[in-house]
C-alpha cells in the first residue's frame, strides 16, 4: 500500500476534553500535509478547523462526532447537533448509537434514532458513521446493530468512541463486515497506535481508521524515525 492510499484511510483525531486552539492548528496542517481523509474535532472547533483548512486550500474533510461520547442524548438533540455540525463546516458525521436502548431490546427506538440522523445529515450532504461501541457489546448485539445501522441507511459502522473502556479489535471488524450491508463500510477506532496495527485494521475489512496517532503511522510507513 503506498503512503497516499494508507492517508486516504485515515480520519485524523483530536477528541480530548484539554485539546487547544494550537493543536486544532497542528492537527489540520498535518491532515493537508499527508492527505488525509478527514480531520475529527468536537463540534466546538469545526469552525477553527474549517478556517484552517480552507486557508491551506486543502481537500481534507471535516468529521464531527454527535452524542458523543455515549449515545445517550435524546433523538433531537442529536438531530440539532447534526445540522449545526453541518452548517459550521462539517461533511461528515460520527454518531454514537443509543447503546443502552439496544441493551435493553429496544429496537425501534435505536433505528429510529440513526435514521433521524442519517436523514438530517443527507440534507446537507452529508454522510454518517455509527458508532456502536463494541466494547459494550456480545457478539449478538454487534450483529443487531450492525443490521439496524444497515436498514437506518447508515454509510458506515464504528467500533468505538476511545472512551468507552475498549477499542477495536480484528474480530470485531471481521464481524462488522460481515453483518453489515454490502454499501456498508467500517470504521476501526480506539487502539490504533501504529502502522502494523493500521494495515491489520484494513486487511480485515476496515475501509477507515480513526486514530490520534495519525502522523506517527504515516512517519513509520514512510521509515522516517
Amino acid at each position: 500500500m503506498t503512503s497516499n492510499e494508507l492517508a486516504s484511510h485515515i480520519d485524523h483525531t483530536a477528541l480530548k476534553p484539554g485539546t487547544t486552539d494550537t493543536e486544532i492548528r497542528t492537527l489540520c496542517e498535518e491532515a493537508h500535509l499527508f492527505g488525509f481523509a478527514t480531520v475529527c474535532v468536537m463540534p466546538y472547533y469545526i469552525p477553527l478547523a474549517c478556517a484552517v483548512l480552507e486557508g491551506l486550500g486543502s481537500q481534507v474533510a471535516l468529521c464531527a462526532p454527535v452524542g458523543f461520547p455515549n449515545g445517550l442524548h435524546q433523538t433531537v438533540l442529536k438531530v440539532a447537533e447534526t445540522k449545526k455540525a453541518m452548517h459550521d463546516g462539517a461533511r461528515e458525521i460520527d454518531m454514537v448509537m443509543n447503546v443502552g436502548a439496544l441493551k435493553s431490546g429496544h429496537d425501534r427506538v435505536v433505528m429510529a434514532d440513526i435514521l433521524a440522523v442519517v436523514m438530517a445529515a443527507r440534507e446537507g450532504g452529508a454522510i454518517v458513521k455509527v458508532i456502536l461501541e463494541t466494547a459494550l457489546l456480545n457478539d449478538e448485539e454487534k450483529r443487531l446493530a450492525c443490521e439496524l445501522a444497515t436498514r437506518a441507511g447508515a454509510d458506515f459502522v464504528k467500533t468505538s468512541t476511545g472512551f468507552g473502556g475498549g477499542g477495536a479489535t480484528l474480530d470485531d471488524i471481521r464481524l462488522m463486515r460481515l453483518c453489515s450491508g454490502p454499501g456498508v463500510r467500517v470504521k476501526a477506532s480506539g487502539g490504533i497506535r501504529d502502522r502494523a496495527t493500521a494495515m491489520a485494521m484494513i486487511s480485515a475489512g476496515a475501509a477507515r481508521i480513526g486514530t490520534s496517532s495519525g502522523l506517527g503511522i504515516m512517519k513509520e510507513h514512510a521509515g522516517i524515525p
